[in-house]
């Protein structure tokens, strides 16, 4: 079973804070059923909640959530929660990852460091508690630099982690906007997709270019078809 990570520059990601305990190696003893069971449920989670499909994102992580729960590893628990916060600041969703808050007070200053980046709300004391993608974008001098960062990041769900998380932080560039809708449009990831397509648009109708926010409209409209 492939080891279940955090998104990375976020997945963020993939990763990178990870669930060690739900890994599995060739090797060894049997894999305990509530590993596997919950691994796949997160998985099933993201796959979900990329695709806006509400009801079964909700009903997979909840049996996720359930299986880790009976262990009593809360910080397997809280891991859970900041990687379906994850997902929502790929989608740049802005709620407060009340999930992990209830969590807050059993988090290790690395959890705490995540979801400070994952909300756009990272200090540069959180940046040696990342992991190394996350630290590189958020560690970046300047808006560009950042834009790179992410470009670089070869997962493509912890690529839109990172780019959410630079957009929270008001540092998206244009650059950065059109990765975020190429990297969504390639992995078929509707949520995410519209998300950051109404963002271009609104920046072209601001910018005065009614036929470019018109030809994205477009492109919403089709996205939005099932």
């Amino acid at each position: 079973m492939k080891r279940l990570a955090l998104p990375r520059a976020a997945a963020a990601a993939a990763a990178v804070v990870v669930l060690c305990a739900l890994s599995a190696c060739s090797s060894g003893p049997p894999v305990p059923d509530w590993k596997m069971n919950a691994q796949s449920s997160l998985e099933r989670t993201t796959a979900a909640y990329m695709d806006g499909r509400d009801l079964i994102e909700k009903t997979e992580f909840a049996r996720a959530r359930d299986q880790i729960a009976a262990t009593g590893k809360i910080d397997l628990v809280i891991r859970a929660e900041l990687i379906r916060c994850a997902a929502r600041t790929a989608a740049l969703v802005f709620d407060d990852c009340a999930g992990f808050d209830a969590l807050r007070a059993d988090a290790t200053p690395a959890d705490v460091a995540y979801a400070n980046y994952l909300a756009g709300r990272a200090t540069p004391a959180d940046a040696a508690l990342l992991p190394e993608p996350q630290r590189a974008v958020h560690a970046a001098g300047s808006d560009q630099a950042a834009a790179s960062a992410v470009k670089g990041i070869a997962d493509p769900l912890s690529q839109l982690v990172a780019a959410g998380a630079l957009f929270k932080a008001n540092r998206a560039t244009p650059e950065l906007i059109a990765q975020a809708i190429d990297t969504a449009s390639d992995q078929g990831w509707r949520r995410p997709l519209l998300a950051w397509l109404n963002v271009q648009a609104l920046r072209a109708e601001k910018a005065g270019d009614p036929t470019e926010a018109a030809r994205i409209r477009r492109r919403i409209a089709l996205v939005g078809t099932r």
